[in-house]
């Protein structure tokens, strides 16, 4: 049975999805047609049903769960992992409505927390996840949302951090920061929903196994990042989470709807329709 998949080029993906993908591991008579977007790309076409199998920003979760159910295995939540806001300069939060922010996407889990935290903040505008640091720094925007492995470059640059959305989040919550999850078209079923659980748990067995070594799948979807970065980007991003998302990780998932309904972003969901 062939299944179509969407995940990042970002090292986390990859390395998740390596072995799968290319017929390193037993697939269990699985195959996958897979593409590579943005995270923000592989929300919009979420919320198309455009994939059987996507990885998508949490946020984008809470409106697509009776499209979609949350796999087990896959996902990306952790401590010390939040997006960041950043600027050129230290700037008064109290004042965040009147600054420009570049975010990178209205779907995305960054925009949702930016939201939860300082929902004064309306002045944003959509870019490329990738163009965000280098918008702020030429003055575009006087603040920008930064996720993936621009939190390991945007000190080097010379922008400064004026906010931890995880850190905002742990405090607020005393749960781990829900970024982004692995779903399955509910039309799939229960069945195959686990049995792409197993492949994608063997995929990320075998690239343990091998860490540290990067393999080309992975380095050469790394948009020319250096291979250290990517090893701080897999080492932050893939974690027992990853593996399973365990009874801890479900209920930081549950915390995190239970957050947006009582902001009024989403109607009121069964938290037991998250899974199968």
């Amino acid at each position: 049975m062939k299944l179509t998949l969407g995940f990042s080029p970002c090292p986390n993906d990859t390395f998740i999805f390596d072995a799968m993908v290319n017929g390193l591991v037993d697939t269990r008579g699985l195959s996958f047609d897979y593409v590579m977007e943005d995270v923000e790309t592989l929300n919009q076409w979420a919320a198309e049903g455009k994939l059987d199998i996507t990885k998508l920003s949490f946020n984008t979760f809470l409106h697509e769960v009776k499209r979609y159910a949350l796999l087990h295995s896959g996902s990306a939540l952790g401590v010390g992992v939040g997006p960041l806001l950043v600027a050129r300069q230290p700037l008064d939060l109290s004042q965040i409505d009147k600054y420009r922010i570049a975010i990178p996407g209205v779907r995305t889990t960054a925009n949702l927390l930016l939201t939860l935290a300082w929902p004064q903040a309306k002045n944003k505008t959509e870019l490329v996840f990738s163009e965000i640091e280098n918008a702020v720094l030429n003055g575009e925007y006087d603040a920008g949302l930064i996720i993936h492995e621009s939190r390991f470059t945007y000190a080097q640059k010379g922008l400064v951090k004026l906010a931890d959305m995880g850190d905002w989040w742990e405090q607020t919550t005393q749960a781990a920061i829900p970024l982004g999850g692995i779903v399955i078209r509910r039309s799939m079923g229960p069945d195959i929903a686990a049995t792409v659980d197993a492949v994608i748990k063997d995929s990320l067995a075998y690239s343990w196994q091998r860490y540290p070594t990067l393999s080309d799948f992975i380095r050469c979807n790394a948009q020319e990042m250096e291979e250290d970065v990517m090893r701080k980007h897999i080492e932050l991003y893939v974690n027992d989470y990853t593996t399973d998302l365990g009874t801890t990780g479900r209920a930081a998932i549950n915390t995190l709807f239970s957050k947006a309904q009582d902001a009024g972003l989403i109607a009121p969901v069964d938290n037991l329709a998250v899974f199968y």
